[in-house]
């Protein structure tokens, strides 16, 4: 009876779990590596069926323009990958975001944006009346915005009322930013 070390068992192991490894495992797995970060972030490989690679992607453009690479992807996942596709499709019907983008998503508050405004209930910051005219809604409206702005401080480019968090993160108001873009 020989006795073998443990590194000795777990590389045929490795080796035996290799070779039974499905290619959509393995191409899931070196994705990123593959297509890159950024293509990486907006496709999701869905399938292999008959040789033929199915692509989720998160918007129609982007479905397009993998469309046009798809030779070229080809080459790269084959090469990779030791499997012989023969085409790939990319399609926005499989693409759902993903319970950690939505997670993100709902973290955001409010409080977090740059223009948000601390709680502004004064009393003349109520709702106009329902029976208000047109008028008179606009009336009320400019008063309430001509009150919530008094205290603002002015962006530097424009001298308009300003959101303190935008002057923060911008140093300017956000449409003047905008303008810079």
């Amino acid at each position: 009876m020989s006795f073998k070390s443990v590194n000795d068992i777990l590389g045929v192991l490795e080796k035996q779990a290799q070779w039974q490894e499905q290619p959509f495992q393995r191409l899931l797995q070196s994705w990123a590596e593959v297509v890159g970060v950024v293509v990486a972030a907006h496709t999701r490989p869905l399938s292999i069926q008959r040789d033929v690679l199915r692509v989720a992607t998160s918007s129609a453009a982007w479905a397009q323009n993998m469309t046009f690479k798809r030779q070229i992807l080809l080459l790269k996942l084959n090469e990779k990958l030791l499997i012989s596709l023969v085409d790939i499709r990319f399609s926005t019907a499989g693409w759902r975001s993903s319970p950690e983008a939505e997670k993100a998503q709902a973290k955001v508050l409010p409080r977090e944006h740059p223009s948000y405004l601390d709680d502004l209930s004064t009393s003349s910051q109520k709702l106009a009346p329902k029976t208000a005219n047109p008028n008179t809604a606009f009336g009320h409206w400019a008063r309430v915005m001509q009150e919530r702005s008094h205290s603002l401080p002015l962006c530097p480019q424009c001298q308009c009322p300003t959101p303190p968090g935008e002057l923060h993160r911008w140093h300017v108001c956000s449409f003047c930013a905008a303008k810079q873009l």
